[in-house]
């Protein structure tokens, strides 16, 4: 399978921070790839790299069979990029937002095109509306289809559902699968793990380290052992002993509950046991659970942060 975007060993520096750290991916052609982890991550600054937007320090990023080190000025009409920040022309109405990003890109004659994007986003209705008066869902469809007024190969999105309500964001998200299914290849950043399982194969990132890269289901399978949930008064009483006792990426408090990773039910068991052996933590429930992408992540990130304080010693 092609493989239109190509990351080897790439590092950048801002200073004295480095946003990524030898970096290295493929996306493969027709995929939607999802690159996921909080703020300060490094997802906006890897966008930035395969858009040509920003060079690396070190390593290569070939897109669409090129070095982009070389080649970024000739490979940039073939890419899509909608940062966080779109700016839309408020002044501009729908339709004139349309034409003016595909007049940039000299495409102009297309407007059957123009045309369908606009009804397949439902902004038909409102053409002749001012951008500035758009719902937040509006404006991120308008932000959309001028990115793909001139016919991009790749599509790069940074975080677009954002601020978005869940109604909109399901409906972007049926966009986003129709254009994948034409085949056009997308690559998006996104700090929600429920939209992360929508992709074929994901990248979990946390400062600037890349933690795992595969689908969803093998992620979620590659977990160690069994997962299970606990709920317990204090719970973060509990939590802190289980912690205690642990490994950390073992131990996961999420909200009123804690999830553990543990080998065997008879070592579920001891632990319950111990924890209530004096009488000062209560559990009130524990049952097997199936792994989401949330638990895998957390499992790397307390992995990944239990690394550094080793490192430090």
């Amino acid at each position: 399978m092609a493989t239109p975007i190509e990351v080897h060993r790439v590092t950048k520096r801002f200073g004295t921070i480095t946003a990524l750290h030898s970096v290295s991916l493929e996306v493969r052609e027709g995929e939607m790839f999802g690159l996921v982890g909080p703020d300060g991550a490094g997802k906006t600054t890897l966008l930035r790299l395969l858009a040509g937007i920003a060079q690396p320090d070190e390593g290569v990023v070939r897109v669409l069979g090129h070095d982009l080190a070389h080649k970024a000025p000739h490979i940039r009409p073939y890419i899509g990029y909608m940062s966080q920040r779109f700016s839309l022309y408020a002044d501009l109405t729908v339709a004139e937002n349309l034409r003016f990003f595909a007049r940039m890109h000299g495409t102009e004659a297309e407007r059957t095109w123009q045309e369908q994007l606009l009804e397949m986003t439902g902004l038909a209705p409102f053409r002749h509306r001012l951008a500035e008066h758009l719902s937040g869902g509006m404006k991120q469809k308008l932000a959309l289809i001028c990115t793909l007024v001139y016919r991009p190969r790749l599509l790069l999105l940074d975080e677009p559902t954002t601020g978005v309500d869940p109604v909109a964001r399901r409906q972007f998200w049926q966009l986003l699968v129709q254009f994948q299914q034409e085949g056009l290849t997308i690559v998006l950043a996104t700090p929600y793990l429920d939209e992360a399982e929508r992709c074929q194969r994901v990248g979990l990132m946390h400062h600037g380290h890349l933690l795992a890269l595969d689908t969803p289901q093998a992620l979620r399978t590659a977990l160690p052992g069994r997962l299970f949930e606990l709920t317990a008064t204090p719970i973060r009483e509990a939590a802190r002993r289980l912690r205690s006792w642990l490994e950390p990426h073992r131990v996961q408090l999420i909200g009123n509950r804690i999830h553990l990773l543990l080998d065997s039910e008879t070592a579920l068991e001891g632990l319950c046991h111990r924890l209530e052996s004096d009488g000062s933590v209560r559990l009130s429930a524990c049952q097997p659970i199936a792994p989401t992408l949330e638990n895998v992540f957390l499992a790397y990130l307390l992995q990944e942060e239990q690394k550094l304080i080793d490192d430090k010693r």
